[in-house]
């Protein structure tokens, strides 16, 4: 009993003893504060548009727990900038208090209107978060450049409703829509003056052509896009470039213009050219990280012939496929559909088809991919819908990827099938031969596959940062035809007497 009382009494003095001792005495600051960045670059955003959260750490190397006595924007509440200090959200800061050898986290992020500051279409938007103050004054400087840009999005009613596009009816009957918004008259040609910035899906109406002219730039909130009404027709005017900065060609692309999003899939919807829509042509174009990037919906053929040509574009990294075409009429010239969750180019429920020096490639790493690059049916799958191929013609083109069987031709034999292919080089390596005797893979039938070579690698730049040059000893090197093949390759270089498949001539990678 005795010995239990000791002990109690043991553990009672030392608990008062810890209440009574000050175990965090806090010296003041001095000037000592190390930073993991002395320079906060926020990267570009649109003005109006929140940036891109940014992170940095404030360290005291120091054996003594202090406080600082101030930690504030120069520009104090008036800053554009926000910031959270070890978890606190402010401009202004008052005894932060940091342990000896901790750290702490700040938070940076910023919302500007350029029209508050300059008529430029770009401005360097600047402030210094400030530890501390006089002889002790440490600073870490904050920049952002805000780029001006044409904002299009659907307005909202007196109710708040937000304007929508009728794309239907379900089988109840009930209003399929969407959010979006058709395009004014003096909306329908975009500048290459300023970004366009596109919320939900600009439409275009019936009998209404879109211009886009060389060098604009059209960036796309989450789940936007552009869509095309029955008659509307949308006209992409790129032209060639002679810069890296590709100043005359078109891009589409998202609206987050930091770093880490550059190669993001999926960041807006679509392209979609709807049925009965016409007459589309798309010049020069980059269309990368959406979820699909064209959509083609049917045909509507005309004396100019196919409903959508495209040339000289590329379509790259795309969440699900590159362009969907059911029974459509497409041309593509010396283009390049690069990268996708599913098929690249789906050629589905029948339609026209003609592809000549294109590049269709699939490294998609992202997630498992299943399909193959090139699917062409007369079906939809799991559905009782059929409808002729009357052409699918494939002609000095590269079809290649990262799977064994990179084609898929799907053929209920009720509707009509024709499909040719020729001077390409083609991902096909049935090692299982599971495609045995199945007349449309009979790769030795010169009526379906003529000079075409199958399973040599093209050997591609760099798939992973979309460059698509390819080298002099790749597989798509000289096997293009010299009377069919394109006269210059996307990047505008003549091609030899000996052309090579693809989108773009061979050349010495090896140094690169």
């Amino acid at each position: 009993m005795k010995y239990i009382v000791t002990v109690l009494l043991f553990f009672i003095t030392l608990v008062f003893l810890s209440s009574c001792r000050n175990d965090f005495e806090f010296t003041s600051s001095t000037g000592s504060l190390e930073f993991s960045q002395d320079t906060i670059y926020l990267d570009t955003v649109f003005s109006t548009i929140g940036s891109s959260t940014r992170t940095f750490k404030v360290y005291n190397r120091s054996s003594d727990d202090i406080v600082i006595p101030r930690v504030a924007l120069a520009q104090g509440t008036n800053s554009k900038y926000r910031l959270s200090v070890d978890g606190v959200p402010g401009q202004v800061f008052e005894n932060v208090e940091l342990l000896a050898k901790d750290s702490m986290f700040v938070f940076v992020e910023t919302t500007v209107d350029i029209m508050d500051f300059s008529t430029n279409t770009e401005f360097l938007y600047e402030d210094t978060i400030e530890f501390d103050s006089g002889a002790n004054l440490q600073k870490v400087e904050l920049v952002t450049l805000i780029q001006d840009a044409i904002f299009l999005f659907p307005e909202r009613d007196a109710q708040g409703i937000e304007e929508t596009l009728l794309l239907g009816m379900d089988e109840e009957g009930n209003d399929i829509r969407i959010s979006g918004f058709f395009l004014a008259d003096d909306q329908l040609n975009f500048t290459n003056e300023k970004p366009y910035v596109i919320y939900g899906f600009a439409g275009v109406a019936s009998n209404k052509t879109l211009n886009i002219d060389a060098g604009a730039r059209i960036h796309f909130h989450s789940r936007s896009g552009i869509i095309v009404a029955d008659e509307g027709t949308l006209k992409v005017n790129g032209a060639l470039s002679t810069t890296e900065d590709l100043e005359n060609e078109v891009i589409f692309e998202g609206d987050r213009l930091e770093p880490l999003y550059e190669d993001v899939a999926g960041q807006w919807a679509a392209i979609w050219l709807t049925n009965g829509s016409k007459d589309h042509e798309i010049n020069y174009a980059t269309i990368k990280n959406a979820s699909v990037g064209i959509i083609m919906d049917n045909n509507n053929p005309t004396s100019n012939g196919a409903t959508l040509k495209i040339n000289n574009s590329k379509i790259l990294n795309s969440a699900n496929s590159a362009l969907v075409g059911t029974t459509a009429s497409i041309e593509a010239t010396n283009s390049i559909f690069h990268n996708s969750g599913q098929s690249t180019v789906v050629a589905r429920l029948g339609g026209d088809y003609n592809f000549n020096n294109c590049t269709i490639s699939n490294y998609w790493n992202n997630s498992f991919r299943q399909e193959p690059i090139l699917l062409v049916s007369n079906i939809i799958p799991n559905t009782s819908l059929t409808e002729d191929v009357t052409a699918a013609n494939f002609t000095n083109c590269i079809i290649y990827g990262n799977r064994n069987i990179e084609l898929a031709l799907l053929d209920d034999g009720l509707s009509a099938f024709n499909f040719k292919f020729e001077n390409s080089l083609i991902r096909f390596n049935d090692f299982s031969n599971s495609f045995s005797g199945i007349p449309n893979y009979d790769f030795s039938n010169s009526s379906l596959y003529e000079q075409c070579v199958l399973n040599a690698d093209p050997l591609f730049e760099d798939v992973d940062a979309f460059k698509l040059r390819i080298d002099n000893t790749g597989g798509a090197n000289a096997i293009a035809s010299p009377t069919t093949s394109t006269l210059q390759d996307i990047s505008g270089t003549t091609r030899g007497p000996s052309p090579d498949a693809g989108a773009f001539e061979s050349t010495d990678l090896s140094g690169s």
